[in-house]
């Protein structure tokens, strides 16, 4: 690779700069030119779509974020897109929305792509992998990496076009109402808990159970089911499993950045002009980094709640569990990407691109964080 020196960088640099200023200067010179470069391509026709969601209505961050995009798209296309937004269960039930969009019951869908691992095994890959990435290094994958582009080709399959709109960050392990000392306290488990991680749980001797959110805290309270996964502390003590469960764990091995989606149908979003595409886009990423924020700024409030609570005991897996854990992960991804082409293809993608960035952690994020508690 040929050597860029200093000097020659910063030269570069300097030249993009200047010529970028100059650039900026330009739509200025000539009015004509102006319109020639960015015709008219204002209409006056209006759109009116549903958007269903996998979450309860109004659910907070998900539910919230869904609402909020709805309102920023109207906003930014001054009122020439408007979309109703429909809580799970209330247009179509939660985990049927997928479908639903496909076939153009609604325009949109709000919801995570391991919801869909029924659909396309690769669905899953684009939500969260076990033992994966985090939220940046998912972002950074996904808009800059090739991720995006290998989920667009397996939701086109289906007549969907795919989003990023936010993410979970590092999720919690789960609430359980006996301890995990060992590998062999998952044999027997019922556990809620979807995606890559419902199949690990299963090859551990456990059994994965897929419900929606409204549905989790009577199966739980009833014993349809031992354990559950949801999302964070805020969520989880939203969700009052802290008055029906007593041991909560870490980390979240399953998920440790778990990206949310909007998905449009194809006909739908092709049958839009160009600024209201480009909209829709605007509001997607606008909506990524709100979701993340509110995330971790609520999780850290109510992390305190559930700490402070005499009833509750926090405890970290077992190092044995998840190094056991972290073993079946991969047996169960192998399994999947040797029986399924699509899902091989993306995955390569997903690993190399976690090969990169994790090395690179090694001297940014650890590092940082080593410092930290040194």
């Amino acid at each position: 690779m040929k050597q860029i020196t200093r000097r020659k960088f910063v030269k570069n640099i300097t030249s993009k700069t200047v010529l970028g200023a100059g650039l900026l200067t330009l739509p200025s010179c000539s009015k004509q030119s102006s319109n020639q470069a960015f015709p008219n391509i204002q209409t006056n026709k209006s759109y009116k779509w549903k958007m269903i969601t996998t979450w309860p209505p109004h659910f907070p961050i998900m539910g919230e974020g869904a609402e909020k995009l709805a309102e920023w798209i109207e906003e930014m296309s001054g009122g020439q897109l408007q979309i109703h937004v429909y809580g799970g269960g209330e247009l179509v039930p939660a985990l049927e929305a997928f479908d639903a969009v496909s076939q153009g019951v609604a325009e949109m869908g709000h919801g995570a792509s391991y919801y869909w691992a029924g659909k396309a095994a690769a669905t899953q890959f684009f939500a969260s992998v076990p033992f994966g990435m985090n939220a940046q290094q998912m972002n950074a994958w996904l808009y800059s990496g090739g991720g995006l582009e290998l989920w667009q080709e397996v939701y086109s399959a289906f007549n969907l076009v795919p989003f990023p709109i936010g993410n979970s960050g590092v999720q919690m392990g789960g609430w359980f109402n006996k301890e995990i000392n060992s590998i062999d306290d998952i044999r027997g488990l019922k556990m809620r808990i979807p995606g890559l991680g419902g199949k690990v749980i299963g090859q551990a001797g456990g059994s994965a159970i897929l419900s929606a959110g409204g549905e989790i805290f009577t199966n739980l309270e009833r014993g349809v089911i031992d354990a559950t996964e949801w999302v964070g502390p805020y969520h989880d003590f939203l969700m009052g499993f802290h008055k029906i469960a007593k041991y909560y764990y870490f980390p979240g091995w399953h998920e440790p950045g778990t990206v949310l989606e909007m998905f449009i149908n194809k006909n739908a979003y092709n049958s839009l002009p160009d600024h209201l595409k480009s909209i829709i886009k605007t509001a997607a990423y606008r909506s990524n980094i709100w979701t993340v924020s509110e995330f971790e700024s609520k999780n850290s409030d109510y992390l305190q709640k559930l700490i402070q609570n005499p009833k509750i005991e926090l405890r970290r897996f077992p190092d044995d569990v998840l190094k056991k854990l972290k073993q079946i992960s991969n047996d169960v991804i192998n399994e999947i990407i040797s029986s399924d082409s699509s899902s091989k293809k993306v995955y390569q993608s997903f690993e190399k691109f976690k090969l990169k960035v994790s090395t690179w952690s090694v001297y940014s994020e650890r590092a940082y964080y080593k410092a930290l508690t040194s």
